[in-house]
């Protein structure tokens, strides 16, 4: 990841533009994540960008959800405002077809603001290269993803990839295979994180290491102290959760600001651009000197507390998503790379793909489970 030396072509290769804008360059890049708040609805969809572009935000983001793509039909279930819901079944909800994506492009488009898109899989990613999407987002448990991001690096999109949930190690191997412009967002994967957690000291250093721009996003309840105190530290990326109602039952609506809140999220950090010191002095009065330097933490890359045990169950692993019996050759139609979540024990790692479709199962696996060391057997014959 060494950058002495660059020339300044090199380094205008590696650089991300969201509509002609350089991510690095000041001032910094607002992305409204809306992710699925529109419940699969156009119309919210569409009004989502408006929201957003009337806030000053520079970028809508959205996720491209097949859920095929993400969890097994038994990941179990998480608890919304109506109740236990099956993980399955909240993303089978708002999944939608290429067309509404155009349809939130040109919204975007007119609208003057950058779109962003999460794919999850393959067919989502080949979905946003046929609309000719300028970059991609890659969600935290997406960071071990492998084919996805050997997909993006052919592709040569640019990616802003986000680093919840992940060591230093998983950023370098998820860096090394993307080649491509790429930036970092700095994250928890909680929901609402704790800003204790948020050890903002790592935006520099991230930046430091990688060589990269980096950024913050934002997954606690507050609409200033992480966003503001994140810019006041070099962040040159700050993405908060919007949506149009609170009690709108999105997954993500605990942890979104509304309209209004949003606008005001964004005049605060525009205006901590122009004076940093006092933006800080303001945060300091407003939360206590002790607090704001709990939320800028050490600076050493750690899984944080309220994230540490979803380390195994969020990012990708190796699940069985047919039945495969005894002596079956692993493929790419019986096995996958999903995120467990709260039900299934995660499989092994992606970067046993290749190995693993080489071989047999040593015993029958069921459907919906983590392929384990024990259930593969030896390589198959040709």
């Amino acid at each position: 990841m060494d950058t002495i030396g660059d020339s300044p072509a090199d380094r205008s290769r590696r650089c991300i533009r969201i509509r002609g804008r350089e991510i690095g360059s000041a001032p910094c890049l607002i992305v409204a994540e809306a992710g699925t708040a529109h419940g699969g609805r156009l119309e919210d969809a569409l009004a989502l960008i408006d929201a957003a572009a009337a806030a000053g935000a520079d970028c809508v983001k959205f996720q491209a959800v097949l859920t095929h793509e993400i969890v097994h039909p038994t990941a179990g279930a998480i608890s919304l405002p109506g109740g236990m819901t099956s993980i399955y079944e909240s993303f089978s909800r708002v999944e939608t077809d290429e067309g509404f994506y155009r349809s939130l492009l040109n919204r975007c488009e007119h609208r003057s603001v950058g779109f962003l898109c999460s794919p999850f899989g393959l067919k989502s990613a080949r979905m946003l290269k046929r609309i000719e999407v300028e970059a991609v987002k890659i969600a935290s448990p997406e960071i071990n993803h492998f084919p996805l991001l050997d997909f993006c690096r052919e592709w040569e999109v640019p990616c802003i990839v986000s680093t919840g949930v992940s060591y230093l190690g998983d950023i370098e191997a998820a860096l090394s295979r993307l080649r491509s412009p790429t930036a970092l967002l700095h994250c928890v994967t909680a929901y609402p994180a704790p800003p204790e957690d948020y050890n903002l000291r790592l935006v520099s250093h991230l930046a430091s290491i990688f060589g990269v721009p980096v950024g913050v996003s934002d997954h606690t309840i507050d609409s200033d102290l992480v966003p503001v105190l994140a810019v006041t530290h070099g962040a040159a990326i700050v993405e908060k959760h919007i949506t149009l109602s609170k009690g709108g039952g999105g997954l993500d609506d605990p942890v979104a600001l509304t309209p209004e809140e949003f606008a005001e999220m964004v005049v605060l950090i525009r205006s901590a651009e122009e004076r940093p010191d006092g933006a800080f002095k303001r945060l300091v009065s407003r939360y206590g000197t002790e607090r704001v330097h709990a939320v800028l933490g050490d600076g050493v890359k750690r899984l944080a507390p309220s994230e540490a045990g979803f380390y195994s169950t969020t990012n990708r692993s190796i699940l069985a998503v047919e039945d495969i019996a005894r002596g079956e050759a692993f493929t790419d139609r019986n096995v996958a790379l999903l995120r467990s979540e709260t039900n299934i024990e995660p499989g092994i790692g992606p970067e046993y793909l290749d190995e693993l479709l080489m071989r047999v199962a040593a015993r029958t696996i069921p459907s919906g489970k983590g392929v384990r060391w024990t259930d593969i057997g030896e390589r198959r014959r040709r």
